[in-house]
């Protein structure tokens, strides 16, 4: 394996080829905004990753299909808050604070990590594999210190690949740690939602947050989802704006690994997959308007995405005492049915 330092200064408008080899190809490149991006390639597709803004991940195509959200944004831009550039396959979501925030709440949606400006970045390449890594050290004076490691490996010819996410409390006082692998999947009608936990670990958001602003029609279908088995089919797109979504609470107790999968059609469908250990919680968010378009059948998550103070009340609050690290990995993708 060797490892390649990536440095701002040498990303330019035109693609680059930084590193190739028989299974991989890798570029940089400048989107017109500014914004960094590195993009790597196998045989079955592709990932472009943003190595120096919250390592999100902009893009992801694979067997032929676009793995991600329909969205506004033709490229990804500068900003400080997700919403400002909402147009990415992935992000990371927390880390101290994470979710919708409520009127008492302090922070912005998903708090400060998706859009976080990463310290370092490099590539750890072999025969196999490539993976894209960073580094990013939050501190504030009379508050949290930590050490974020995210990291995003795509193997040979594969079409699944693993998101994960390393964060160390710097502080030497307990830390509050929310984190969600925010995985924005395609919404294609007629799609079939399938998982290896029960139904009833489905439950419907009940709340409305302040960002959505429901119709008449809506709501009293939203009612009927209050008694009704956890939609499982795609085949209301009208009704999913506003969004509809699901919580999963406590799904240690079903499974060790959680797998879900979304078919997309006769012969491919899209998986993820993530221990139960680690993420104990999941959200299922459907949304398609006129403007997005987002089936996000499985959301891990340390926590329900309600915001810091809801979590608090809860209980739910992961704590990291000082100097503890947690581990977080997720594998997500898409595959060719048998």
């Amino acid at each position: 394996m060797f490892t390649l330092p990536l440095y701002k200064e040498n990303f330019t408008k035109q693609r680059t080829l930084i590193a190739q080899s028989e299974h991989f190809e890798i570029h940089s490149f400048l989107y017109n905004s500014g914004v960094h991006a590195v993009e790597i390639k196998n045989a079955k597709g592709h990932l472009v990753v943003l190595p120096f803004m919250g390592q999100m991940i902009w893009d992801a195509q694979f067997l032929n299909t676009d793995l991600c959200m329909k969205n506004m944004f033709s490229e990804p831009k500068f900003a400080k808050t997700v919403v400002e550039t909402y147009g990415c396959f992935a992000f990371h979501a927390g880390m101290i604070r994470m979710g919708c925030p409520s009127p008492q709440d302090d922070h912005v949606l998903h708090g400060e990590m998706p859009c976080a400006t990463m310290d370092t970045a490099w590539l750890e390449i072999d025969n196999d594999r490539v993976v894209i890594k960073g580094s990013y050290e939050y501190v504030m004076g009379f508050g949290d210190h930590y050490l974020a490691t995210p990291s995003v490996q795509l193997n040979k010819d594969a079409s699944l690949f693993d998101i994960n996410m390393v964060v160390k409390n710097l502080a030497s006082v307990n830390m509050p740690l929310q984190y969600m692998c925010h995985i924005n999947a395609t919404y294609v009608e007629n799609a079939v939602m399938t998982q290896n936990i029960p139904d009833s670990a489905l439950m419907l958001r009940e709340s409305v947050p302040a960002h959505v602003q429901p119709t008449s029609q809506w709501l009293a279908y939203n009612e009927g989802l209050k008694t009704s088995a956890p939609i499982s089919i795609l085949d209301q797109p009208e009704m999913h704006d506003p969004e509809v979504v699901y919580c999963m609470d406590d799904i240690a107790r079903y499974v060790d690994k959680a797998v879900f999968k979304m078919q997309i059609d006769a012969d491919k469908y899209l998986q993820t997959e993530f221990d139960t250990h680690d993420f104990n919680c999941a959200t299922r968010w459907l949304l398609c308007s006129g403007d997005q378009q987002v089936a996000a059948f499985a959301l891990p998550a340390t926590c329900r995405p309600e915001g810091f103070l809801a979590a608090k009340e809860k209980g739910t609050l992961i704590y990291l005492q000082p100097n503890e690290e947690r581990c977080f990995s997720v594998r997500t993708g898409i595959c060719q049915s048998l």
